[in-house]
């Protein structure tokens, strides 16, 4: 065979047009430790060790960024290979407890523990992701889902906090701690929507209405409350493994079908093509986020509603009233899948250093305690199943915006959520933890003060 005619063979076309085989450091750029290169990743590890060597540590954002991203992914990667952890949301357990577990044992340098916590308390950041989840959320939702949606989610969550108190009760008062007890003592506490929101006010409620010490009363119940986040965290872990087994349970993030049909132009997918937005844009709706969530804090300052609840019921009245146009709804979208992506676990990652005393995480573990706390769990979110089947909704997405009733406040929606892998219920998940939880403290305050329950 002449070499023009083995240059003009489909063999020889064909080796043409193989691509060129990736070098060694292309192939070793392109593995990831989350979203960090792992030559990146290396390098980040290294010069973090040689700041806490040296005994100090910045906190200037730079630093910061660099030290909660590497620790955030180190953790979730750690989550991702345990073999049964993982299906029920290991990435997210890792990274919540680890990092508390490793304060409270001294494990990690005192230097990166305190820049972490300087850091996560002066800069609250906590807040500039929910609103980066709550508005992109709400924006790139189809209007007619997102009325439905808020319409039918108080129904699931209504009658999933009625069978929680009912159901733990019962097993509290099966167990020894008695059935009113349980409910103002053990059940409460676990739906009351956190701790700034939740225990604090309730434990300052518990403590005038008994004439006590309010600090004492809340060392009680503060433990009870992050164990319920953490039962909450392994249910929807395991609620998003059935999803993936069972894809005629979820809408992936959606409440509910449209009435055209479950395509994702009706439901304004999160996965549409992006490649036509700029910069500019995607700024824009970045900022516009921003400013829905100021105007919370200033409604906060004239009313007492809660900054986030404000921005939320703010960004639903934008949308409803297509204020924002369709540009900077698809800014705003791409925002919040970037924090979604990039910001979810080293947030997280800060929270459990700063914000998660492992201590109290012991203490809750009570045999009676926990059966009463997992009873509770259990009844809110399979009610939540159960009910939105009934409704047409999709079950395992109500079961999990149920589940958010007994979360840790805002950061607990995004621990919840994140085992989930449905940030999109954001929107819904503030509506459970922040509205539920503040009838459910009202309401207990109110029994306390007429019962005197001690």
């Amino acid at each position: 065979m002449t070499a023009h005619a083995a240059a003009g063979s489909p063999v020889a076309t064909s080796t043409r047009s193989m691509p060129a085989p990736k070098s060694f450091w292309t192939r070793t750029m392109e593995t990831r430790v989350g979203i960090i290169p792992l030559p990146v990743y290396v390098l980040l590890l290294a010069l973090i060790a040689a700041f806490a060597i040296r005994g100090k540590i910045s906190g200037e954002v730079t630093v910061m960024i660099a030290v909660l991203v590497a620790g955030g992914f180190t953790c979730a990667e750690i989550g991702r290979r345990i073999p049964v952890l993982r299906a029920i949301g290991g990435s997210s357990l890792v990274t919540i407890f680890l990092p508390s577990f490793l304060v409270a044992h001294q494990l990690l340098p005192a230097p990166l523990v305190q820049s972490v916590t300087t850091f996560t308390k002066a800069t609250n950041f906590i807040y500039l992701f929910i609103t980066a989840v709550v508005v992109g959320s709400i924006l790139s939702m189809d209007r007619r889902v997102l009325i439905q949606g808020f319409a039918k989610i108080f129904v699931p969550l209504a009658l999933g906090s009625l069978t929680g108190l009912l159901v733990g009760g019962s097993v509290g008062w099966l167990v020894g701690i008695g059935f009113w007890r349980s409910i103002l003592y053990v059940v409460v506490p676990v739906m009351a929507g956190g701790v700034g929101e939740g225990a604090i006010p309730l434990s300052v409620g518990y403590a005038e209405a008994l004439g006590v010490d309010h600090g004492g009363m809340l060392g009680q119940i503060l433990p009870l409350v992050f164990f319920g986040n953490l039962v909450a965290i392994i249910c929807c872990g395991a609620l998003n493994t059935l999803g993936k087994r069972r894809p005629d349970l979820t809408g992936n993030g959606r409440l509910q079908p449209s009435a055209e049909g479950d395509t994702e132009a009706d439901h304004g997918a999160v996965h549409r093509n992006t490649s036509g937005i700029d910069v500019a844009t995607v700024a824009a709706g970045g900022i516009t986020g921003i400013a829905i969530y100021v105007f919370g804090t200033l409604i906060h300052a004239w009313v007492g509603l809660p900054a986030p609840v404000a921005m939320l019921f703010l960004v639903v009245l934008a949308k409803l009233l297509r204020a924002v146009p369709a540009s900077l709804e698809e800014g705003a979208r791409v925002v919040f899948r970037f924090f979604v992506v990039a910001v979810t676990y080293p947030l997280l990652f800060s929270t459990a250093v700063a914000l998660t005393p492992w201590h109290e995480l012991v203490e809750a573990f009570h045999p009676a305690n926990l059966v009463t706390i997992v009873a509770t769990v259990l009844a809110l979110t399979g009610t939540g199943y159960a009910v939105g089947r009934w409704l047409a909704m999709y079950p395992i997405e109500t079961a999990i915006v149920n589940a958010c009733h007994s979360g840790l406040g805002g950061t607990g929606d995004v621990m919840i959520l994140t085992a989930a892998e449905r940030m999109e219920l954001m929107p819904f998940a503030q509506v459970a933890t922040r509205i539920g939880g503040a009838l459910t403290v009202t309401a207990a305050i109110l029994a306390m003060v007429h019962f005197k329950i001690v």
